[in-house]
């Protein structure tokens, strides 16, 4: 039933799910348990073979960024941060902590951030101002090698 705050969209949504709830609903606990035990009798799915990424490459080449390969990941989107600064405080300081609180960190005043890319430093950076956002400028970028050297 749809109330003076539901939109035709959310009642259609709702209905759909209101069908499929009733639809599995029918199953009682015993074919859920045949289900269960037919699935782990079966044999699993042969794997392919992982390649061992923590080993030396075999041939000797250096690492070459330009393959075709590449281009599979280009378009995987990652999470870039920058990180002023941390610190360790405990849990009782972290509960007191209100607005106006200041936090120490264990960086000086002038230092270069980090820049991390899913956690990892790729580079470091000084704060700038674009169009009146925060930006930043790339100081010091850690080179591929080094990278590739640290997912390792």
């Amino acid at each position: 039933m749809a109330d003076e705050h539901t939109t035709p969209e959310e009642q259609a949504l709702a209905d759909e799910w209101a069908a499929a709830l009733a639809e599995a609903g029918n199953a009682s606990q015993d074919d859920i348990d045949a289900m269960l035990a037919q699935s782990e009798t079966k044999p699993a799915a042969p794997r392919a073979p992982m390649e061992d990424f923590a080993s030396a490459p075999k041939n000797k080449e250096p690492v070459n960024l330009d393959g075709p390969n590449l281009d599979v990941i280009l378009d995987i989107p990652v999470t870039i941060s920058m990180e002023v600064g941390n610190t360790e405080i405990s849990i009782r300081n972290l509960l007191q902590l209100n607005q106006g609180s200041v936090i120490e960190l264990d960086r000086l005043a002038g230092e270069p951030l980090d820049v991390l890319v899913n956690g990892t430093l790729i580079a470091h950076g000084e704060v700038v101002v674009v169009n009146e956002k925060f930006g930043i400028r790339l100081t010091d970028v850690i080179s591929q090698s080094e990278r590739i050297r640290k997912l390792r």
